[in-house]
């Protein structure tokens, strides 16, 4: 698969008929921010894009949508035989060129998908019906173009066909074959997808060092930081000078690991010594290690649960030694990352996502597809929660850095777009286009080039029904995607 090289991405979410949305189309680039009022749609939109990255992975509805009556459009009347349900779809770019795929799920009186339907290179590459209702099957037909146009079969009602399709398909024509390459494209876009949510109260405090996998909610830190620093010193440097950045107090000089007792793991970094005074006024005091260590045993085997895009911690085993993050700050000397403030925590956990990929990401990728050629898409509901308008531009400069080179794409929910301030604190200095504003790590502002300048301002509408989009332009960042659902644009629910 994928003979060109060109890594499939989904480049258009629609919520056709979804929740608050009807017949919307959103267009995705490379980073794309949802922005708008409370209860506009914004985390019903990555929602919606987890849950078909799900179904790709081939979970069943039940687990996909648990509350199923919750998804279906506000004021949506039940026919006369007692069903309500919702639509969802996207389409994805790759080596076949689009592909749209669209499902019709039944939520009332009982949950099964009822339709589905993939089309590209101008055939329907795949359509489910639901026939018989007291049967839990679907009636399926896909592209042949063989002795006959499609091949039918009977499917489950509970699984997204598309997924199931490389099963069955044996590739024997010309016909199939291009079905398999769509299906085969569709799902290794949707299925490279780590939804991102960093919960500063699990990130504090040691984890297992065997535990070396980041989890959605980032509670692992310390045991991905073991493992990345000596992995790769190129991205692990990069992490450092990101921290530094975003963090306020004495300047961040090193990102290393202790073991949870105080022992540093890392035998070519010195050992903690007590800082003069931490980031936040007062003295660097730790916690006596047997403290320390009923803390990393509670946190050990407390599971985090699931949230609505899938995120959440697995529960942790007790096996391996207990590590904790340290942040060396110079001539301060060292400090536990516990001690930063919830907006830091939350800004470093997403720096580390952004930095690493699906090999150090608890992610579940396509196995028989180089991860040359596969696109890993972060969902961050939230992507500002916690952070000041600082902290969030720099980290939104960062995705546009990493999204450019085409193997990470980012969509995130945002209450406003964070622009590049005008002028450097305190000087009076203004900027030139390829300059950025922050404050080194002792809180004096400065500036450093920025990658991506803006060449000009461009703002565009997609078809007739697809959300105005405000393209990066507007914010001196590659590949940014704005979608406002908060613009007037009359109603959300539209006719």
């Amino acid at each position: 698969m994928n003979a060109s090289g060109q890594r499939p991405a989904v480049t258009e979410l629609r919520l056709s008929a979804y929740k608050t949305h009807r017949r919307a189309v959103f267009p995705l680039g490379p980073v794309t921010l949802f922005t708008g009022p409370s209860g506009s749609g914004k985390t019903s939109a990555l929602e919606a894009y987890a849950a078909l990255a799900r179904l790709a992975a081939g979970e069943p509805l039940a687990d996909v949508f648990p509350d199923p009556a919750g998804c279906v459009p506000h004021q949506a009347r039940p026919d006369n035989q007692g069903r309500r349900g919702f639509r969802i779809g996207c389409t994805v770019d790759g080596p076949v060129g689009p592909v749209h795929l669209d499902i019709a799920v039944q939520a009332e009186p009982e949950l099964r998908i009822v339709g589905e339907r993939m089309t590209g290179a101008g055939e329907v590459l795949l359509e489910t019906a639901l026939r018989d209702p007291g049967r839990r099957t679907v009636q399926a037909a896909w592209y042949t173009a063989g002795a006959v146009p499609v091949t039918r079969a009977p499917l489950p009602d509970d699984r997204l066909a598309t997924a199931l399709l490389p099963l069955r398909i044996a590739g024997k024509t010309a016909g199939q074959r291009l079905a398999l390459a769509a299906a085969e494209q569709v799902v290794v876009a949707l299925r490279s997808v780590f939804p991102c949510d960093p919960r500063p109260e699990a990130m504090r405090g040691p984890a297992m060092r065997s535990d070396g996998h980041l989890r959605s909610a980032c509670d692992n830190l310390a045991a991905v930081l073991y493992r990345t620093r000596k992995e790769c010193g190129t991205r692990h440097a990069a992490l450092v000078a990101a921290v530094r950045d975003g963090c306020a107090g004495p300047a961040v000089t090193e990102l290393t690991v202790e073991g949870a007792a105080g022992r540093d793991h890392a035998p070519d970094t010195p050992a903690p010594v007590a800082a003069g005074g931490d980031r936040r006024g007062g003295t660097a005091v730790r916690a006596p290690a047997d403290e320390q260590a009923q803390a990393a045993e509670r946190r050990a085997t407390t599971p985090a649960p699931r949230g609505p895009m899938g995120a959440g911690s697995a529960p942790r085993g007790r096996s391996g030694a207990g590590v904790r993050a340290v942040l060396g700050l110079g001539e301060f000397g060292q400090m536990p990352v516990d001690r930063l403030g919830d907006g830091e925590l939350r800004y470093l956990g997403l720096a580390l996502v952004l930095l690493t990929g699906p090999g150090v990401l608890d992610v579940d990728p396509v196995a028989d597809v180089l991860p040359a050629l596969q696109t890993l898409t972060v969902l961050a509901d939230g992507f500002d929660r916690c952070l000041d308008r600082r902290q969030a531009r720099l980290l939104l400069e960062l995705a546009g850095r990493m999204c450019e080179r085409g193997h990470i794409r980012l969509v995130g929910t945002v209450r406003e777009v964070p622009v590049a301030p005008p002028t450097r604190e305190g000087d009076g200095h203004h900027a030139g286009p390829g300059e950025d504003h922050r404050r080194d790590g002792l809180g004096a502002p400065r500036a450093t080039a920025r990658a991506g300048a803006p060449a000009d301002d461009r703002t565009g509408a997609v078809g007739a029904v697809a959300w105005p989009v405000t393209q990066e332009g507007d914010f001196g960042v590659p590949g940014l995607a704005v979608v406002d659902l908060g613009r007037d644009q009359g109603s959300r629910t539209r006719p």
